[in-house]
């Protein structure tokens, strides 16, 4: 039996969403389905609109969530109808070589639902990152469902993508440990969790580079202990001022671009390390002299989905956040409607919020 629900799609490059009717389908083996609470809006969910992830539209929007499953697919174990979830979309496979290896976080062979979801009128559509949350259930690989303690859901969900690629940055590419100075270039959503996820690991410095003052001052509610705007001054001076005249021992880049990289590059101790985690598009190229490559020594490093492992870092984090220590709740700037997902783009591309979140 289709289960008939509203979703936001997105059907051709640059054009408004719609909310339109969703046939969603039982679970079949290996799959659940789930019943969304929340789901943030995410910089990702704006890409898939404007084309920048590939062309296969009409696109079922939404990937930051959490819910309830409601029924599971034949030989389902990990979760069952009534367990508290948050969407992941890298459901791991257990079999490749990188999971083999004892590297999960790596998978080369991460799976979804095997089933499609249509349009009212049979229109196969592609769910973002294999989920395709702002709809009001939504139909996932039982691999993509983590069972966390039920809490807030409009929190916790964000964990799903931006939240936790920024926390992982820090915690699990970068390696933050106690001690540790640590500069973060870019302080949106990702970069802010990424100054949320140093304070969290020790790190005794953490400096926030943007160019807009009012995202430095989310920074330093999230724990950065000095700020810079890379309008007035410039990133690596100032880093490195900060440092003590020799660089950060961790840089994260959280917005993505060669100048930004660069930045990363050169504010960085004498073997320190990059962590790329803001997603570049393809048409960009990257430049620098061998040399400078060879002589600073250190750790080059991009940051896939905050290398997390899902089954470990999302129940230790909701626990981080019941216990007080990590307020998810602060990445919450707003809950809306589904129908206001479209008004949601045009805020988050002003900067005006860290994230938008439709709670149903």
């Amino acid at each position: 039996m289709a289960h008939e629900v509203r979703g936001v799609v997105a059907r051709a490059k640059g054009a408004p969403v719609s909310v339109e009717t969703i046939l969603v389908p039982d679970p079949g083996p290996g799959e659940a389905l789930v019943q969304v609470q929340a789901c943030g809006v995410c910089h990702t969910d704006l890409h898939y609109r404007e084309g920048g992830i590939n062309d296969d539209f009409p696109f079922l929007l939404g990937h930051e969530a959490a819910g309830v499953v409601e029924a599971v697919g034949a030989g389902v174990t990990g979760v069952q109808p009534g367990d508290f979830v948050i969407l992941n979309w890298r459901a791991v496979c257990g079999q490749c070589r990188a999971c083999l290896r004892g590297r999960p976080w790596y998978c080369f062979a991460t799976f979804n639902a095997t089933q499609k979801m249509t349009l009212a009128d049979g229109t196969a559509l592609s769910p973002a990152l294999g989920i395709g949350a702002f709809a009001e259930k939504t139909l996932v690989a039982a691999g993509q469902c983590t069972k966390v303690p039920p809490v807030r859901a409009a929190a916790v969900g964000l964990l799903g993508c931006g939240v936790m690629a920024g926390l992982g940055a820090a915690m699990n590419t970068g390696g933050v440990s106690r001690g540790d100075s640590v500069a973060v270039i870019g302080c949106g959503g990702v970069g802010d969790a990424a100054i949320a996820g140093s304070r969290l690991a020790g790190a005794s410095k953490i400096i926030a580079v943007d160019v807009d003052d009012r995202k430095l001052q989310w920074a330093a509610q999230f724990g950065a202990t000095d700020t810079v705007n890379a309008k007035q001054t410039d990133p690596v001076e100032a880093i490195r001022e900060l440092t003590g005249g020799f660089g950060a021992d961790v840089v994260i880049d959280a917005v993505g671009r060669p100048e930004t990289w660069k930045q990363a590059f050169y504010a960085r101790d004498l073997a320190g390390t990059v962590v790329l985690v803001g997603v570049p598009t393809p048409e960009m190229t990257l430049e620098l002299p061998l040399l400078d490559v060879f002589g600073r020594g250190g750790s080059l490093k991009s940051s896939w989905y905050g290398d997390c492992l899902p089954s470990r870092d999302f129940p230790m984090l909701v626990d981080l956040y019941q216990q007080g220590r990590l307020d998810l709740d602060a990445f919450v700037s707003e809950t809306i409607p589904l129908d206001d997902v479209e008004k949601s783009f045009e805020r988050m591309h002003a900067g005006d919020v860290l994230r938008s979140v439709v709670v149903f």
